[in-house]
């Protein structure tokens, strides 16, 4: 989970962090010359996919209609076409075919060949999950009536898959102790599908995503998914997620069906999510003097809206969102910058990617949602990309052990856009393998989004 939040840069030292006056020269804490530190490039994400001669509001809403011709286009791939920013203003322009890196990014566009093994899955069943939670609310509805209601199935161990849990929440054949609720969490919504663990490190999951569809004014499906990651240094991150998933994923409900243009509607979202965090700040009195050196509740949060033909990603922090083609031979792309010490580092053009990502300053967040933030700033971006594929929406407990483009695509099954929670739970058993140091979510949407009445096999 992110790290403990940091000034943005503009106002502190890029080697110690400390907070910086206007015109100053020096750090004065550890002497850094701030001469030498360039001003921080204006956000940018990291793909190009759109097409040209899109409208005011940086791509054409809805999309046209494409015309009917005998020979197809040729085909291009994500970094031939400029994309749109937050403002509708052109990102900056994509490195030439064949070069492996984005000058810009740091992304990597080559890709290796798709691998043939799989990985093993540390989930629990959702089948038995869903069928205690039938039984309960049918035992429940019964109760409610007067009548007897026999008990129903005994629920599975999540670990051996045998054993019978007990009524303390053990399994009475391996011991293992059951997850709680938050413990890992499973929704599937359509062809969108999210999984949410609490890693083998923690001892809770700070984590939290919503996923859902709504239907936009001409009849056709919008799929989205919000993901938040709680700052662990913070007070109460784990209510600060929720509360922001939860916030972001309602503002989204209700403004797309009225016809907001998504990448509008996304940003709107977000700072309905800061909203909502803020609000988790408004204690009484009486709660700090109790705890007076707590900071405010605080979180990441990352989200994805698809269309039929258009895909917008936000974010705010450093959860990230990847697009990773149904093509094997097409590259996959980060879509997100992080809002990061290391980021910021590798940006001003004082460090490689490797050796920011090296210092333990690395994932220090420089974004946030929370009532200490010192300004929101929402980043949102919106592409059209020319062929099918997945959008990975994930906290840092998965990319940690898939940072790079390539990686991710390398360890999401082929079948993710058929069977997407089945490719979720790969993803966080991934993570698990690895050794889960941190709470792991993933949500995974197909591109475009399939005709109202489709889903997932």
């Amino acid at each position: 989970m992110s790290q403990m939040p940091q000034q943005a840069a503009p106002a502190k030292c890029p080697s110690c962090a400390e907070p910086l006056e206007s015109g100053d020269l020096f750090c004065g804490a550890c002497g850094y010359d701030l001469s030498a530190v360039p001003a921080a490039p204006q956000d940018h994400p990291t793909l190009t996919m759109g097409a040209s001669g899109v409208g005011p509001s940086g791509v054409d809403w809805p999309p046209p209609e494409p015309e009917s011709s005998e020979t197809p286009a040729a085909p291009h791939l994500p970094t031939d076409l400029p994309g749109t920013d937050s403002g509708g203003r052109p990102l900056p322009g994509s490195p030439p075919h064949g070069s492996p890196v984005s000058p810009a990014s740091g992304v990597r566009f080559d890709r290796p060949p798709e691998p043939d093994d799989d990985y093993a899955l540390q989930a629990p069943d959702p089948r038995v999950a869903a069928s205690a939670a039938e039984s309960a609310e049918s035992a429940g509805a019964s109760g409610a009536s007067g009548a007897v209601e026999s008990p129903g199935p005994a629920k599975v161990c999540v670990a051996c898959r045998a054993g019978r849990v007990d009524d303390d929440g053990y399994c009475e054949n391996c011991g293992h102790a059951q997850p709680r609720e938050r413990d890992h969490m499973e929704q599937e919504s359509g062809p969108v599908a999210a999984v949410s663990d609490r890693g083998l490190r923690h001892h809770r999951n700070e984590d939290a995503f919503t996923v859902g569809r709504a239907v936009l004014p001409d009849g056709t499906p919008a799929l989205l998914a919000i993901v938040c990651d709680g700052v662990s240094s913070a007070t109460r991150p784990d209510e600060a997620s929720m509360a922001a998933s939860r916030a972001a994923s309602e503002a989204l409900l209700a403004a797309l069906p009225q016809g907001t243009h998504p990448q509008a509607a996304l940003h709107e979202a977000i700072v309905a999510a800061s909203q909502a965090v803020n609000a988790l700040a408004e204690e009484p009195p009486s709660a700090r003097e109790h705890a007076p050196h707590q900071n405010a509740p605080a979180c990441t949060i990352v989200g994805s809206i698809v269309t039929s033909g258009l895909l917008v990603v936000g974010w705010v922090g450093d959860s990230r969102a990847y697009w990773v083609p149904v093509d094997p031979a097409t590259p996959a792309v980060r879509l997100t910058e992080d809002d990061s010490w290391a980021a910021q580092m590798v940006a001003a053009g004082l460090m490689s990617e490797a050796e920011a990502y090296a210092d333990e300053r690395a994932h220090a967040i420089t974004g946030w949602l929370g009532a200490d933030a010192y300004e929101l700033e929402p980043h949102t971006a919106s592409f059209k990309p020319d062929r099918p594929g997945v959008v990975v929406v994930c906290t840092d407990g998965l990319w940690n052990y898939a940072e790079t483009a390539e990686e991710m695509s390398e360890v999401v099954p082929a079948d993710a856009a058929q069977r997407p929670l089945h490719a979720a739970r790969v993803l966080v058993g991934h993570a698990l393998d690895g050794g889960g140091h941190d709470n792991v979510t993933v949500a995974l949407l197909p591109f475009p989004a399939p005709p109202q009445g489709a889903g997932s096999a």
